[in-house]
């Protein structure tokens, strides 16, 4: 029995200075086998073996104190009972020792999980920020474009306006010339009326002149 408790308080010590100190992918072997031992059937069994172990420690402690107690009644220990007594401490002692790194490893292997844990986000949370910040530098660029194009399109505009108040001053003048020209081509159709008419009176006295000369030429016998 103590040589088993032996070697578990060795494995336990060479786990727990793996879980301490880093050495190369010893570590990361370490915390995949708690893994593994904390999934499945692994719980269970290391809780019967830790509650065989609590009761053989209080076996060894109830064998110290009867012990104690035969010596204190007697006045003397017998040298059975001092190596009974010495086995008995030195078990409790192993046990103790055992269950003691049994704990602390549990609590190292639930501490590295969280660190490692908090790296993968801390990590996540790197990459999320970088990428924030190109995003950032990505808009400010579009941000710098926008105001260029912004102020491109009111030069545009200015321009445009400018243009569209030349465009109404000419059409304010064509609309003015075509005034013009209509009142004058209304005065060129009265005119034109007039000398039609001017005009058909000059044929019909040119007929009466020709009828009359007509006449005048051939006289009547």
């Amino acid at each position: 029995m103590i040589h088993l408790l032996y070697v578990l308080l060795f494995v336990e010590v060479a786990v727990a200075l793996l879980l301490m100190v880093k050495f190369g992918p010893l570590r990361e072997l370490a915390m995949k086998g708690l893994d593994k031992l904390k999934t499945g059937k692994g719980p269970a069994m290391v809780k019967a073996l830790a509650c065989t172990l609590s009761v053989i420690l209080a076996s060894s402690i109830t064998g110290i104190l009867r012990i104690q107690n035969r010596g204190l009644k007697l006045g003397s220990v017998t040298p059975t009972d001092q190596v009974l007594w010495r086995t008995h401490l030195l078990e409790a002692s192993l046990i103790g020792y055992t269950l003691f790194l049994a704990l602390l490893i549990d609590r190292l292997h639930h501490c590295l999980q969280k660190v490692i844990n908090l790296r993968k986000t801390v990590g996540t949370s790197r990459d999320e920020v970088e990428k924030l910040k190109k995003e950032h530098h990505h808009f400010k660029d579009e941000e710098e474009k926008s105001s260029n194009e912004r102020t491109e399109l009111r030069e545009e505009v200015c321009n445009l306006t400018e243009k569209l108040q030349k465009l109404k001053s000419e059409i304010e003048e064509l609309k003015k010339r075509a005034l013009t020209a209509e009142a004058h081509v209304a005065a060129l159709q009265k005119q034109f009326e007039k000398l039609l008419l001017e005009y058909d009176r000059l044929l019909e006295d040119n007929q009466i002149l020709q009828t009359q000369a007509l006449a005048f030429r051939n006289p009547r016998r």
